[in-house]
């Protein structure tokens, strides 16, 4: 029998097809509470003729969508955001439930996702297009931002709700209709949005649930226009291989080791901040963020303080049960995420690095629990500081400079962010440019902003989501040319007579 956290009434297991809530048809998914290892609910999969009727469904809904005036499909957006606002603290409680991360890091996923719907509702007021200058005076020349049509979105665990309204949101507003699939690990929060819909044509948002089998069909389908993926590197490669098959358009957003570098100039109160951001930006959602710190450069000149204010602070974490507000650090949101985890850290310390603290189950006979670790002294091929780990591990490695730093920053297959702690400008404007990511943080880890476009280089990804690069991601560019008469021009035949 399913277990629900106390105060939460039992989730809505049902998907959302063509504007009605129906039961899922394939496969049930046992949605486990990661921190008690209890079954939270059981949601049936999509089966294939779910998903061919959301596909459907969503061709016509998108037909009726794309003719709303974009004004109204604002306001439409602003009416979603004000929902999620208003239902902050149920959708909290939900992720909690089914992911694991504490309630407060969720009631501020939903803040974030509400901020997307709202950004993109005014962006969709404007962004359609350009008047360019005509071949000539009398002529009208435009680029004209049209909707993809049907947009898959396939979205991970870890930012259930925000990592899809990057997708969701700009879609909309854009004029598509969207068929979304959330991971089978957490699809409950991304049900519960069924509600925020209704004044949509049915058939503008597709909800449904599903492993694999269930992304595979929208990749393949050949009416799904674009697919828009947050996710694995090896997943990524196998979507944009077989959407290229049939031109579908592709966003992808893939792995990450992300290096934080600490510079020589920074010293005190600034390098105990410094130790502080990149705990947090370490051990955030127990390292379960895409652009997690996962590799940590310091100067040698500051290599010893850094590593005991790093090591004293990650002490005072407190790692628990994420429903309590106390709770630093929740768990990991399955045991095979957690084994990853481990196993790196495991591997490190058997090729020589000596682990500082963490790495144990924090006490806690069940659930997912991975007490934040710190190793040092790691070997160059060690996978805690090559492969991707995931979770909350932090190797601190010494460096002679700031080139050597950059180096072995740059020297990954992947290439999504990069923090840099330092207090000189032209350290700052330098880096900057150096670092070959496509966010670079500056004394302020891991922060978004909508405005700004996100995503990597390298095999960190294609394309970039958030800022008005989030929208056009979902937009064709056609240009019209127009002429209002009718005409014979001097250089068409016949030539030279």
């Amino acid at each position: 029998m399913p277990t629900y956290p106390v105060g939460m009434a039992s989730p809505s297991t049902d998907l959302l097809i063509d504007g009605e809530r129906v039961e899922g048809a394939g496969a049930p998914l046992a949605v486990e509470n990661p921190a008690t290892e209890e079954t939270v609910a059981i949601v049936g999969s999509a089966s294939e003729e779910q998903v061919r009727a959301a596909t459907a469904a969503a061709v016509r809904g998108q037909e009726a969508w794309s003719r709303i005036a974009a004004a109204e499909r604002a306001e439409l957006l602003h009416e979603i955001a004000a929902g999620l606002r208003a239902r902050t603290d149920e959708f909290a409680a939900l992720m909690t439930s089914e992911g694991g991360k504490p309630l407060v890091e969720n009631a501020d996923e939903v803040g974030w996702t509400a901020s997307a719907f709202s950004f993109y509702a005014e962006l969709a007021r404007t962004q359609i297009g350009r008047v360019i200058p005509p071949v000539e005076t009398h002529q009208l020349a435009m680029v004209v931002k049209e909707p993809l049509g049907v947009v898959g979105a396939i979205v991970p665990w870890n930012y259930p709700l925000l990592l899809l309204a990057w997708k969701l949101a700009p879609a909309l507003a854009a004029g598509n209709a969207v068929v979304c699939k959330p991971s089978e690990l957490t699809p409950l929060s991304t049900l519960a949005l069924a509600p925020l819909f209704h004044a949509l044509p049915p058939g503008t948002v597709q909800l449904l649930a599903g492993a694999g089998e269930v992304g595979s069909a929208l990749v393949q389908d050949p009416r799904v226009d674009g697919i828009a993926f947050t996710g694995s590197t090896e997943t990524g490669k196998a979507i944009a291989r077989a959407a290229i098959d049939r031109m579908a358009r592709v966003n992808l957003e893939m792995g990450g080791k992300d290096a934080l570098i600490v510079c020589p100039d920074v010293s005190g109160e600034a390098l105990q901040i410094a130790a502080e951001g990149a705990a947090w930006a370490s051990f955030l959602n127990a390292g379960q963020v895409c652009t997690s710190t996962e590799r940590i450069y310091v100067h040698a000149s500051r290599y010893d303080e850094f590593v005991a204010a790093f090591v004293a602070y990650t002490g005072t974490l407190r790692i628990g049960d994420p429903t309590q507000p106390t709770t630093d650090v929740g768990p990991m949101v399955s045991a095979a995420q957690r084994a990853k985890a481990a196993a790196h850290v495991e591997a490190a310390v058997a090729a020589g690095a000596e682990l500082l603290i963490g790495g144990d189950r924090a006490g806690h006979e069940r659930g997912h629990f991975l007490s934040p670790a710190v190793l040092t002294g790691v070997p160059a091929e060690a996978a805690v500081l090559r492969a991707e780990t995931f979770g909350p591990v932090a190797p601190i490695v010494r460096v002679g400079s700031v080139d050597e730093a950059v180096a072995l920053a740059n020297g990954s297959q992947y290439g999504l962010g990069v923090n840099v702690y330092t207090t000189d400008l032209e350290t700052s404007i330098g880096l900057s440019r150096r670092l070959k990511a496509g966010t670079v943080w500056i004394n302020d880890p891991l922060t978004d902003n909508d405005a700004g476009p996100f995503g990597g280089f390298k095999q960190s990804g294609l394309g970039r989501e958030l800022g008005p690069e989030g929208l056009e991601a979902f937009q064709e560019t056609k240009h019209v040319h127009l002429d209002p008469r009718i005409e014979r021009k001097d250089w068409w035949y016949p030539y030279g007579r």
